[in-house]
């Protein structure tokens, strides 16, 4: 399909996207696929799922000052986004009731 505006044609940049959606799929539908054997294997052997949740466990209470402090980062970098979107808006919005 060619998408054509100010006498360009566009059809690279779409059979590109199209292309990297394809890659993009087939590796998740590979990647479920494989989950999916895992998962099969893993139920048949009980006491291996049981240790890797003990694994699991001590891992993360090993780590978990480092887990909690990233936390927080990601929570303060959320709220600094938000709050900055929140000013871009309003900015937008003054701009909008100045011109009409």
């Amino acid at each position: 399909m060619k998408h054509i505006h100010g006498g360009h044609s566009h059809s690279k940049h779409a059979t590109h996207s199209m292309g990297k959606q394809i890659i993009k799929g087939s590796m998740a539908s590979a990647s479920v696929k494989s989950g999916g054997k895992l998962m099969s294997k893993l139920a048949k052997h009980p006491i291996l799922v049981f240790g890797l949740g003990i694994a699991a466990g001590y891992v993360v209470y090993k780590y978990r000052k480092e887990i909690v402090s990233s936390v927080g980062k990601a929570t303060d970098a959320g709220k600094d986004f938000v709050l900055q979107q929140k000013e871009n808006l309003e900015d937008i919005v003054a701009e909008t009731k100045e011109e009409g």
